[in-house]
C-alpha cells in the first residue's frame, strides 16, 4: 500500500514512537490524484493531526502540479474537510459496481 502510493504520510507520536494518524494519494501523476485511507486514532482526533495529513498530501500533489484532487469522505465528515477546500462535486458522480446493473 505504501510503496503503490503516490505520496503517503504518517503522524508518529515522538515519546513512545506509534504511528496515530496516516493518509496516501493515488495518481497517475499528471493530471488527477485521490487522497484516501485518511485515518487517525480515536483518541488523538481533535489535535489537527487530520488536518496536517491532508494539509501534507495536497502540498505533494501542488507541487507536482497536480490540481484536481479528490477524496471520499465518510458520511458526516463533510464539515471537517470543506475548511481544507474541498467540496462535494457538481452532477452524477458515478461507481461501477460488479454485478449491479440499474436501469434508467
Amino acid at each position: 500500500m505504501i510503496n503503490g502510493s503516490f505520496a503517503f504520510a504518517v503522524v508518529v507520536e515522538e515519546s513512545t514512537g506509534k504511528a496515530v494518524g496516516m493518509g496516501r494519494a493515488i495518481s497517475d501523476g499528471v493530471s488527477d490524484a485521490w487522497l484516501q485511507d485518511i485515518v487517525v486514532l480515536k483518541e488523538y482526533r481533535g489535535k489537527g493531526i487530520g488536518r496536517a495529513i491532508i494539509q501534507k498530501l495536497l502540498e505533494h500533489c501542488r507541487s507536482r502540479g497536480i490540481a484536481w484532487i479528490g477524496l471520499v469522505a465518510e458520511p458526516g465528515s463533510k464539515d471537517f474537510y470543506r475548511p481544507l477546500g474541498f467540496d462535494t462535486l457538481p452532477g452524477e458522480p458515478m461507481v461501477f459496481m460488479e454485478g449491479k446493473h440499474v436501469s434508467d
